[in-house]
């Protein structure tokens, strides 16, 4: 999400720190204060964001790193009219008041002039210490310190935005935190196009018009789109007249943002030709909660390439995961700009998962991989792709021809395997309690 945003924003990571996922603290090089309160705005998954004034490997190097910053840097945040404060954050230790107080003291070669204000500061400053990330064995001196003025900070999105308050929901409403996470992958901007196939209840929408963009999205399922039907929500029957996509855009101020939402299939053309989407996020159906169908019909031919005119009835089949997903690579490859990213979920069997399960598609390249542990032996992976080269006839169905087409096909059986994982549980809980 970092990496995606300072791309977008501006800035990139220190040259002399590379991505650590070992560290809870990372050095970056943004232009601007401005930028970084930029990216602040967006992140969910950074706390805060500070201006470097020092750091080292110990409390000689942090002090003689703090001695070499510009001073003229300094003074504006330390006149004698200004009131300032000092937090100290260790990561993986627990420090006694004592100690924190003794670390601040030291502090004492710093040219502070203004007054201590523990309640209503006008700069509140940082001391970070890293102890690394295993808790069963916290060494005594930190590995890193650093030290600086805090900029900004923000979580307020993922409350103001939480499920439990939205209007409309359904079983599967990803959650406020993941979307915002998406949405920042598919860096998403002010006047964006952004496209969610397998719509639902419209939550990804929701995170992609807060920060601008004009969302859109289609689902096979009727009740869904019109809000009809039973619903999600414990003690609740029926859906009220008043649940619906919209509502929940317009519940958070965003109906502006909203193109519409279709009755459609995603494995269908009814798109015009042409690149139409800044960018697609969507969440896909895995067969577990939500079925994956497609519209069929009786009287099509199982390898039928073109429509009858006949009138015919509509019937749900079956819509295999290796399909929905080549199906999404395909469309994205197609309807996106060039540039625009695709951000979608893909459910794997953890013993079975090798990173050439990931599909693939010519036009499109894969920014990032990211897993979210579902249960000890199922996860899903956050991809993140973006399209580097033009669309063509010929690339359709290119991925029939990839030697690796094979292995993809495992997706067609998560459910079978996700649901083999929770007998043998079931099963394992019950011989346990006859014991």
């Amino acid at each position: 999400e970092i990496t995606s945003l300072l791309s977008l924003c501006g800035g990139k990571f220190s040259g002399e720190q590379e991505i650590r996922v070992n560290s809870p603290f990372w050095i970056l090089n943004i232009p601007s204060e401005e930028m970084a309160r930029g990216l602040m705005k967006r992140t969910v998954c950074a706390k805060s964001i500070f201006e470097l004034w020092g750091h080292g490997r110990s409390e000689g190097e942090l002090y003689a790193s703090l001695k070499n910053y510009p001073v003229d840097k300094m003074l504006p945040y330390l006149q004698s009219d200004s009131t300032y404060k000092i937090h100290i954050h260790t990561f993986n230790k627990t420090l006694t008041q004592a100690q924190k107080i003794k670390k601040i003291d030291a502090l004492e070669f710093l040219p502070f002039k203004g007054k201590v204000n523990l309640k209503n500061p006008e700069h509140i400053f940082w001391i970070l210490e890293d102890y690394g990330m295993n808790p069963n064995n916290v060494p005594e001196e930190p590995f890193h310190l650093y030290f600086g003025r805090w900029v900004h900070g923000q979580r307020d999105l993922i409350e103001s935005y939480s499920v439990k308050k939205r209007h409309f929901i359904g079983n599967t409403s990803m959650d406020a935190c993941l979307s915002f996470i998406m949405a920042n992958h598919g860096r998403v901007k002010p006047n964006d196009v952004v496209y969610d196939p397998f719509v639902g209840t419209g939550g990804l929408l929701i995170s992609s018009a807060h920060f601008g963009a004009y969302v859109c999205g289609s689902d096979i399922d009727y009740n869904t789109i019109h809000g009809l039907g039973k619903a999600s929500r414990k003690n609740q029957k029926w859906r009220g007249p008043d649940e619906n996509i919209r509502a929940n855009l317009r519940q958070y101020g965003l109906e502006k943002y909203y193109l519409d939402a279709l009755v459609a299939d995603s494995s269908r053309p009814i798109w015009r030709k042409g690149m139409l989407f800044d960018a697609i996020i969507t969440d896909p159906p895995y067969g577990i909660r939500e079925a994956t169908r497609r519209t069929g019909s009786q009287k099509e031919a199982v390898k039928s390439v073109e429509r009858s005119t006949e009138n015919h009835i509509f019937v749900s089949s079956s819509y295999h995961l290796s399909d929905i997903f080549f199906d999404l690579l395909k469309f994205a490859a197609e309807y996106l700009v060039m540039g625009g990213r695709l951000v979608y979920w893909l459910p794997t069997y953890r013993p079975e998962y090798t990173e050439e399960i990931i599909p693939r598609h010519p036009c499109l390249k894969l920014i990032s991989n990211c897993e979210q542990m579902l249960s000890s032996h199922t996860s899903r992976r956050l991809i993140t792709m973006e399209k580097v080269k033009e669309f063509k006839d010929q690339d359709e169905n290119s991925y029939m021809l990839d030697g690796q087409y094979m292995p993809y096909r495992g997706h067609n059986s998560f459910r079978e395997k996700y649901f083999s994982g929770v007998t043998k549980r079931i099963a394992k809980e019950e011989k346990d309690n006859q014991k």
